[in-house]
């Protein structure tokens, strides 16, 4: 049911943004993509995933960043040489992916759509190539893979001493 109502409140967000110019509809969704991230952590209450958002989130700013910097690729539009990659798209890939691996896929799927809409926003408004685009929604997915974990509300782990071996269940309330 949840999934029905996000996917709902997805296409309907989408549908608003479209309303918009595409540039600025995207610069929108990427913060909002990034918040809900974030926020979920509040709404799940769950502190550890807060703290595994931030190095994910950190992460990927640095990356794309030196990336750009470092690569100078003329934008489209040529207004700039900081084309490679797009952050738009790295941030707003970056909280979807955080969503799925912290959450589940089911429930990253609108964050993921939205995300997809961000890129091709940047591809239409000439401040990016299809390439740009594709290597910033990697290095946010990316980023968020490596350092989130899955949230569970049990955990199951070893425990050995001298005398005994056994296994400790351990529940989040």
């Amino acid at each position: 049911m949840k999934t029905r109502a996000c996917f709902c409140a997805a296409l309907l967000l989408c549908g608003a943004a479209q309303a918009e110019k595409n540039e600025t509809a995207g610069t929108v969704l990427t913060v909002a993509i990034s918040a809900a991230a974030f926020g979920s952590t509040f709404y799940m209450d769950d502190p550890e995933g807060r703290t595994q958002f931030y190095p994910a989130f950190l992460t990927n700013l640095v990356a794309t960043e030196a990336l750009k910097y470092t690569v100078q690729r003329e934008r489209p539009d040529a207004s700039d040489k900081h084309s490679f990659p797009s952050g738009h798209t790295s941030i707003a890939f970056q909280g979807a992916a955080f969503i799925h691996q912290r959450y589940g896929f089911e429930y990253a799927i609108p964050a993921y759509l939205l995300g997809a809409y961000v890129g091709y926003t940047r591809v239409d408004a000439k401040k990016h190539y299809t390439s740009d685009v594709l290597a910033g929604a990697a290095l946010g997915i990316v980023s968020s893979f490596y350092f989130v974990d899955p949230y569970t509300k049990a955990i199951v782990s070893p425990v050995v001493s001298e005398n005994y071996y056994g296994v400790q269940l351990a529940a989040k309330w």
